[in-house]
């Protein structure tokens, strides 16, 4: 029977092998796992896809066998080698990709010019405290410090540019110093007491 990798079991699964994939932040094998996975997405064959990552057969077949069962989860290394990472690759990867799509609170305009969000109760903007809730949500136990960790090293921004009201994240940097609400009074000019030639 031939075996390939199963189909991304949603679009999310799906965006998260893609991206690692193509990571470049991300460990060496695990890009490679999931470039395997990719490649049988692709219709390749086991001995194809060892021959074009330079592996063995039976170590593509053990990576798509993992995938098969065990999602992406399975394509990260057993453990009882050290000490295991609290948050995975794949889970890093949910939560960047997290920050590109709508929050669920969000308003939208809708073909019938209507006004809609997904979730009117959810988080109409993604803030350190919302995503951290929305990958608990998830199964992704993360607390807001390393939402925020993992954001800067991936260089990710999660907030918008709100220049007309206050930002709601307690993490937004302001501009500084702002100018002062009226242009202060030009001082006198100092006139001479010289006598003017007319005076003479």
């Amino acid at each position: 029977m031939v075996l390939r990798a199963r189909p991304g079991r949603d679009e999310g699964e799906q965006a998260v092998v893609h991206r690692l994939t193509a990571a470049r932040k991300a460990p060496k094998v695990l890009v490679e796992r999931c470039r395997m996975v990719e490649l049988s997405w692709d219709s390749w064959l086991v001995p194809q896809i060892a021959d074009e990552l330079r592996c063995s057969h039976k170590t593509v077949r053990r990576w798509l066998h993992r995938f098969n069962r065990l999602g992406l989860e399975g394509l990260e290394d057993l453990g009882g080698q050290g000490r295991k990472r609290r948050i995975t690759e794949a889970e890093r990867s949910r939560i960047i990709a997290m920050v590109k799509q709508t929050p669920p609170g969000r308003l939208e305009a809708q073909p019938s010019n209507e006004m809609w969000a997904a979730d009117e109760s959810g988080p109409s903007e993604w803030t350190l405290d919302a995503l951290a809730a929305a990958a608990r949500g998830l199964g992704i136990e993360v607390s807001r410090s390393q939402v925020r960790r993992i954001l800067l090293a991936e260089a990710v921004r999660w907030r918008r540019t709100r220049s007309w009201t206050r930002p709601r994240d307690a993490d937004f940097e302001g501009k500084g110093r702002g100018s002062s609400s009226s242009t202060p009074a030009r001082p006198p000019v100092r006139r001479s007491s010289a006598p003017t030639s007319s005076a003479r």
